[in-house]
């Protein structure tokens, strides 16, 4: 539960935390508004080329500085799908396909919010890699020389995972 957060959204009343629908939970002591704490909403791609990965080096924090997928919040009235288009463009400057989901993580080291992380596979439409948005560098790396710095436990799970597929 975070802990900053003192008024109701909606009369400005108190928020208490009371047990209710199974779980502790703010709830406004005024208007009974329940103040749900979900998990954000992250997509993030994978795109290889040849058996390579795109990473992108973060510019902001949270992780500046560190290599993370291409990745990003879902926007409020976006589709996930949408969200993980645009995201590579920003960051990349690609043009990409999604070729469907390669799995769903939880993040829970990223200071801004618990987060729930889908991770599509892409395929390059058009575009030539440059960093924009809030990325320093855009490159690929081969799986066995990727950067040490990988900004997100979920990221390198995902990495972890896609390394035990080309295994197989």
């Amino acid at each position: 539960m975070h802990p900053d957060y003192k008024f109701c959204p909606r009369c400005a009343g108190n928020l208490q935390i009371r047990f209710t629908e199974g779980r502790e939970r703010l709830v406004c002591e005024k208007c009974g508004f329940i103040f749900y704490q979900n998990p954000a909403p992250a997509m993030a791609i994978i795109l290889q080329r040849q058996g390579d990965l795109l990473l992108v080096k973060r510019k902001y924090e949270p992780c500046a500085g560190m290599w993370s997928l291409p990745a990003g919040f879902v926007e409020m009235g976006e589709s996930p799908e949408h969200c993980a288009v645009r995201e590579v463009k920003e960051e990349t400057n690609l043009d990409i396909f999604l070729d469907g989901l390669f799995g769903v993580y939880p993040a829970m080291d990223d200071p801004r919010s618990q987060v729930v992380v889908v991770v599509y596979r892409g395929r390059i439409k058009d575009g030539e890699v440059r960093p924009g948005d809030d990325a320093i560098e855009a490159q690929f790396f081969g799986l066995e020389r990727l950067p040490k710095d990988i900004a997100f436990d979920s990221h390198r799970k995902v990495i972890a995972a896609l390394r035990q597929e080309m295994i197989k």
